[in-house]
């Protein structure tokens, strides 16, 4: 991989500044809770994994902030911590993953000093951000044998290194296979209205060396119907008990037309994605972001001004459009309520 997305150094959280991609290659630098939360809410950094591992970050800076000198002090400013960062983007159920393992951490170090706590905390952080590597590149080989040796990959959003610590889990695959040897090509989506992936799987696939293609969201359906695409494969924010999916904006539409077309639609995502505590995808919260990211286009207004607008930031694919959903314990196929509680039966 040809860049970090996250990187601890000298006691700094350092993120690849993504709202300046593709044309300017730039950091954001967090030294505390109040940053890591503006740089998750602005989409400094964005994509499930991503979060999660700033998240937990951003406690650790919590921690080495805090003016407590007993651990009842001390817990409650890290409980406070979760609380800012969880609020930031509700959607993606790793962020709340990511901020249980370190308040367990905290919880766990109870006989400890609040200094010591503090090195804890952060030792917890760097875990989860190597362990995130280790996760996705697990994902890739699993899944890896599904992309289809000079194919054409048809992808939306940003699943890929930028959105993870690094690796990915959808262009995870996609990297995983072409270490195997296979050739192929990749369409990529635009993914209006932010534009992940025109300015950012775009850059980041050829910044790696691989064939991609943009498209705009709208020309997904005449490509799979000229038969130009193999498959597709995404990845998610969100799954819920019964295999619905939640992922980017447009992901349903792309999943109605690759099932209207008999293209395999795939799934990529560890499983700390899956959340049992949601029965189906009903029950999943859809964020909503400001209007300017429809009305505007880099500062420019491209809509009538006083318009009402509309601007989910994610939809749900119901697990009946969903082919198979590749995590680094294996892959998954239907019926997908089965399968999920299996993988947790095991663990």
């Amino acid at each position: 991989m040809n860049f970090k997305t996250i990187e601890w150094k000298e006691g700094k959280l350092i993120l690849i500044d993504q709202r300046k991609l593709p044309q300017k290659e730039a950091d954001f630098i967090c030294q505390t809770v109040a940053e890591v939360a503006v740089a998750i809410r602005e989409m400094v950094v964005r994509g499930a994994p991503a979060i999660g591992v700033t998240a937990a970050f951003g406690v650790a800076l919590a921690a080495r902030d805090s003016k407590a000198s007993t651990f009842s002090d001390f817990q409650r400013d890290i409980e406070s911590a979760c609380d800012e960062l969880f609020a930031t983007r509700p959607t993606a159920v790793i962020v709340g993953w990511g901020l249980e393992r370190m308040k367990r951490c905290c919880q766990q170090g109870e006989s400890l000093t609040v200094a010591e706590l503090k090195k804890a905390l952060l030792r917890e952080a760097e875990t989860i951000l190597t362990e995130d590597i280790e996760i996705n590149r697990q994902l890739g080989k699993q899944g890896a044998p599904l992309i289809p040796d000079n194919g054409t990959v048809l992808t939306h959003c940003n699943a890929g290194a930028l959105a993870t610590a690094g690796h990915g889990t959808a262009l995870g695959v996609l990297y995983s296979a072409r270490e195997a040897g296979k050739s192929f090509q990749v369409f990529a989506d635009e993914t209006r209205p932010f534009l992940q992936g025109a300015r950012l799987t775009a850059w980041e696939l050829a910044k790696n060396g691989v064939d991609v293609t943009l498209i705009t969201d709208n020309m997904a359906g005449h490509f799979m119907q000229k038969k130009a695409i193999d498959c597709v494969i995404v990845g998610a924010d969100r799954i819920a008990a019964n295999g619905d999916v939640a992922n980017k904006i447009g992901t349903y539409g792309v999943a109605v037309l690759a099932k209207e077309h008999e293209i395999p639609f795939y799934v990529a995502a560890p499983t700390s994605t899956i959340d049992l505590k949601t029965p189906t995808g009903e029950q999943i919260p859809i964020e909503e972001r400001e209007p300017q990211e429809v009305t505007h286009f880099y500062g420019q207004v491209i809509a009538p001004q006083g318009i009402q607008v509309k601007n989910p930031a994610f939809d749900v694919t119901p697990h009946r459009l969903v082919t198979a959903i590749v995590t680094e314990r294996g892959i998954l196929e239907p019926p997908f309520d089965k399968a999920i509680q299996k993988i947790f039966d095991q663990s």
